[in-house]
């Protein structure tokens, strides 16, 4: 996984791409208090398990897969259960 900054907070996540569709991203710290949007959705009463998404960090991410920063078509570099090396 990348390390990568949100470009309208900076909050740090990390972040892995396998393919233009595939995205997992690890939070390092609470998303309801690191990210805005999550902390307006968590003040109306939603917890952060029912937020699907932070449009800014998406956007954050989908512009860094474009220029080159995330890759996209890396291959995982860690073992795939059932799958002989």
């Amino acid at each position: 996984m990348q390390n990568l900054s949100c470009k309208h907070c900076g909050n740090r996540v990390l972040v892995e791409k396998y393919s233009p569709t595939h995205t997992s991203i690890q939070w390092l710290s609470d998303a309801e208090t690191a990210c805005p949007e999550f902390a307006q959705q968590a003040a109306l009463g939603v917890h952060s398990n029912y937020i699907p998404t932070c449009s800014a960090l998406r956007d954050s991410i989908e512009q860094a897969a474009h220029e080159g920063i995330v890759e996209t078509d890396a291959p995982r570099s860690y073992p795939v259960p059932g799958r002989l090396m």
